[in-house]
């Protein structure tokens, strides 16, 4: 059983989740070239199914094999095969039951916000850019109801009603250097767009469009329409998987 943890830029694939085209994924990919010199059909799980254009600083992710390849011969073929836009950061054996998704106990994502008039020509595939000057005040004082159990219901894109959408906010952290806004997030699990309807709605909050009036109701009336806006995805990183 090996663990993988990995960085990559969301930006050219759909998502993480495998799909018929199996290279427009980062599942797919990391399958397809896994089995190139593995030799054998190959299932990764990943702790996190990120989902088009987010991007991840530490996906963690684990698969079983019977090759008799060494450890440093995985994390070298990977090195030597994987695109520029995917890293393996590290390559390890796990115990046989060790699974990436179903034993994680928290993940952590930072949402990255550029908040100047001025656009910045190289990071903008990586920061959502807003120009109005944000109040950091109010929306420090707005994640505040986001933290703790809760039922996220109206912060979620999730169309089933099968899942539970109750679920424990462990922090968010907001914290501005110069044009840079970053909004961590730590957490038990997360429902489908829950952290970037989160960030929507704490940046509305920042840019003078909510009240916190409006942010406490959000969890009283069971819409969708009340909660924020979903903040593009491309502001979006899984920054790492607890265990």
């Amino acid at each position: 059983n090996i663990k993988l943890v990995l960085e990559y830029d969301g930006a050219n694939y759909c998502g993480w989740q495998r799909l018929a085209d199996k290279k427009h994924t980062l599942q797919g990919r990391l399958e397809y070239i896994l089995e190139q010199f593995l030799k054998e059909k190959v299932e990764l799980i990943g702790a996190s199914r990120t989902d088009k254009d987010v991007h991840a600083l530490g996906q963690v992710a684990n698969f079983k094999t019977r090759s008799s390849l060494s450890l440093e011969e995985i994390e070298a073929e990977l090195t030597a095969r994987l695109p520029k836009d995917i890293r393996a950061i590290s390559v390890e054996q796990v115990p046989e039951r060790f699974h990436a998704r179903y034993m994680a106990k928290m993940k952590e994502y930072v949402y990255q916000v550029w908040n100047s008039e001025k656009k910045n020509v190289f990071e903008r595939s990586y920061f959502y850019h807003i120009a109005e000057p944000l109040d950091i005040a109010a929306m420090k004082k707005a994640k505040e109801y986001f933290v703790g159990v809760k039922d996220f219901k109206n912060f979620t894109a999730m169309k089933g009603k099968d899942k539970s959408t109750i679920k424990t906010i462990e922090r968010i952290d907001i914290a501005k250097a110069g044009e840079k806004v970053l909004i961590t997030f730590k957490g038990e699990g997360f429902l489908h767009k829950m952290v970037r309807i989160i960030t929507g709605t704490l940046l509305e909050v920042g840019l003078g469009e909510r009240s916190l009036e409006d942010v406490a109701a959000m969890f009283e009336k069971p819409s969708r329409l009340t909660s924020g806006f979903t903040a593009p995805a491309h502001g979006l990183f899984l920054k790492k998987v607890y265990y």
